[in-house]
């Protein structure tokens, strides 16, 4: 490993933290050198495990001056005070996805950019699939001509495990059940793909025997600035399943993954699919495209490894973040509203005007 590697510390030590800390340990850009939990037991398992020096407050590990940046993988609601800390402290900040409970709290973390001249990273790294890869590519090199439309999903079986002890089952702290905890993703790869998001409208439906407070079916419709149009579906009640369709005037590509390799993703080429489908061709004339071996948490890491260097905005920023965030919450209110299309402009400029007059949300 390189000896020049972007030091960084690590906020919240639970599973997420470590499948983090495996990929940054096949990194030659980063390096995470000391971690901080509230927990001493999970410090201290997670030094034994990862070797990994713990901090005995968060106060010490802001103030170790080798690290240039923090990651944190906390509940969403901590993201905000906890990303505040590490800017002040001068150091660039990576947080998971979403970029934070509310946008108002998002637009919070984007603007300590300005105030404290850190960068921000968040964690959407779906987007950095190499099948998506592949796409954006094709999409970008006319492959597909004009691209009319394009559809989504990601699901999985999560709420009919949910129980009361669970944050997941609550409506405050997972709004929307599957449309903020997995559709979220995919806003993010449209985003990608598609360019500029100009509205919303959802459906969602709850059909889980559990009983939880959040939807569990989820169904939203997105129109683009170019006028093109997509979907993303979430089921929250079924096997894992994420994949993304793209159709052009010349041809549609379809990837789709394993969802059971998403912890392991250096593995997800071996079980992929990624096809294009070329002009007036049937599914049987179908050209079967190679998935090039890639690891999205690795090369997510190395961006914010490269933002820590130069103090720049990378593609996970703080800005495109909330914009998938936008979109969550203009299908919230769609809902609300029986499916009627909501303009990601007028959520973003309310959120901005509930920050401007101090919100509690970010008191």
């Amino acid at each position: 490993m390189s000896s020049n590697r972007v030091k960084v510390g690590i906020v919240g030590l639970g599973r997420w933290a470590k499948v983090l800390t495996r990929a940054a340990k096949t990194s030659n850009a980063l390096e995470i050198v000391q971690g901080f939990s509230r927990s001493e037991e999970s410090r201290a398992e997670f030094e034994k495990e990862f070797g990994v020096k713990s901090a005995p407050t968060l106060e010490a590990l802001l103030g170790n001056p080798e690290l240039k940046g923090v990651i944190l993988t906390v509940p969403n609601e901590q993201h905000l005070p906890l990303a505040r800390e590490v800017a002040k402290a001068g150091k660039h900040v990576y947080t998971e996805k979403p970029i934070a409970s509310t946008l108002e709290e998002g637009l919070a973390i984007e603007a300590l950019e300005k105030t404290y001249g850190v960068s921000v990273t968040v964690g959407h790294s779906a987007r950095l699939m190499a099948g998506i890869r592949a796409m954006g590519k094709a999409i970008e090199a006319g492959e597909l001509g004009k691209v009319g439309f394009m559809e989504a999903n990601f699901s999985n079986e999560r709420a009919l495990e949910l129980t009361p002890k669970a944050w997941r089952w609550y409506k405050d702290r997972a709004p929307g059940g599957p449309l903020s905890q997995l559709a979220i993703h995919q806003f993010d790869v449209l985003h990608y793909l598609g360019g500029e998001i100009v509205e919303a409208n959802s459906i969602a439906s709850k059909l889980s025997p559990v009983g939880a407070e959040v939807d569990d079916q989820s169904m939203t419709v997105l129109k683009f600035a170019d006028g093109k149009i997509g979907y993303v579906g979430s089921s929250w009640t079924s096997p894992g399943v994420f994949s993304v369709r793209v159709f052009g005037s010349k041809g549609l590509m379809h990837y789709e993954i394993d969802f059971g390799t998403w912890d392991t993703p250096d593995k997800l080429h071996q079980t992929s699919t990624l096809y294009i489908q070329r002009g007036k061709d049937g599914y049987g004339k179908r050209e079967e495209l190679p998935v090039p071996e890639s690891d999205m948490f690795r090369a997510e890491l190395e961006m914010f490894a490269d933002s820590c260097r130069t103090g720049k905005a990378n593609e996970l920023s703080a800005r495109n973040g909330n914009v998938a965030l936008a979109v969550v919450y203009a299908g919230l209110r769609s809902i609300e509203r029986s499916g009627q299309a909501v303009k990601l402009a007028d959520i973003i400029a309310e959120a901005h005007e509930r920050l401007a007059k101090g919100s509690r949300h970010v008191a």
